[in-house]
């Protein structure tokens, strides 16, 4: 398992086990890792080192919307270097960029796909107030990643209710694209004709794109977006992952696109209409739903 799979999955225990009441013994078993390398992971703290990288990060990405993208990783580091007074390595600003997905947009010396860089970045708006008064007051989105068959890859995006946690809509696809998110929010719209809601995304280049931006501002939608690597300023989102992945994906092996999809359907039907939730006075999500309605 890759580090950053295996982040997602550590992610996944913490969201379920305080949200769900789950034991990290029994999800450490379901998710096939070792419980001391889950608490190893909670307990550890950033090093000065990795706080410093969050904060130029986040710089890097202030820079990059306000000179629209021209800035390569050596403009980056002049400016950091001036504005912290420290030294930076350029190659430490390349690898931040990197990760981060910032390109500029011209000067490339070779041909090359085209990349995302943030096209648009919104405040934390939610800031973890995850309590809605009504429905489609709040609503969580976020894509993520499932295997089957021969390591192929399937992504599911989905729009929950923080209101209900009701999942209003969700697509499974072949690919991570814009399309994919865009399809998720046109549907969560037909299914709740005249919402306005806030919605809280990371900071994935979908979220981020100018027409992502565009599809929102027409449905008179709010944007609002997690901090950088902060999976838990959209905890709830993370915990049904986990939930979903813990209770039906890591139970079986699926040798076929078609396979996991049904299953997917089948256990989105569950949790919205038949699992109880205590929060919830005991109902399912869209028996709250229908309740507030």
């Amino acid at each position: 398992m890759s580090r950053h799979r295996r982040r997602h999955v550590y992610v996944a225990i913490q969201a379920v086990h305080e949200e769900q009441g789950f034991s990290v013994q029994l999800l450490c078993e379901v998710a096939q890792i070792q419980r001391s390398s889950y608490y190893k992971w909670v307990n550890h703290k950033p090093s000065p080192q990795e706080q410093e990288n969050e904060q130029l990060t986040k710089d890097m990405l202030t820079l990059h919307e306000q000179v629209r993208g021209i800035y390569g990783y050596r403009r980056h580091t002049v400016q950091l270097r001036r504005q912290t007074g420290k030294p930076i390595n350029h190659k430490r600003i390349r690898r931040l960029m990197t990760l981060a997905g910032i390109q500029s947009v011209i000067r490339r010396k070779k041909k090359q796909y085209p990349r995302s860089a943030p096209q648009h970045i919104a405040e934390n708006l939610l800031g973890r107030k995850f309590h809605a008064e009504a429905p489609n007051e709040k609503w969580l989105t976020d894509v993520t990643e499932f295997k089957y068959g021969h390591s192929q890859k399937a992504y599911l995006s989905a729009i929950l209710d923080l209101h209900s946690n009701n999942i209003i809509s969700y697509v499974l696809g072949h690919s991570n694209n814009n399309k994919l998110v865009f399809k998720t929010l046109d549907q969560a719209l037909e299914a709740t004709p005249g919402a306005t809601p806030m919605l809280h995304s990371d900071r994935g280049f979908q979220y981020t794109s100018t027409a992502f931006k565009r599809k929102l501002d027409k449905a008179n939608i709010t944007q609002s977006m997690s901090r950088v690597g902060r999976c838990i300023d959209n905890g709830p989102m993370e915990s049904f992952w986990g939930t979903l992945k813990c209770e039906m994906y890591y139970l079986t092996t699926y040798n076929s696109f078609e396979e996991l999809k049904k299953d997917i359907d089948t256990y989105i039907h569950f949790y919205n209409n038949e699992r109880l939730q205590a929060k919830l006075n005991g109902l399912s999500p869209t028996e709250f739903r229908t309740k507030a309605a």
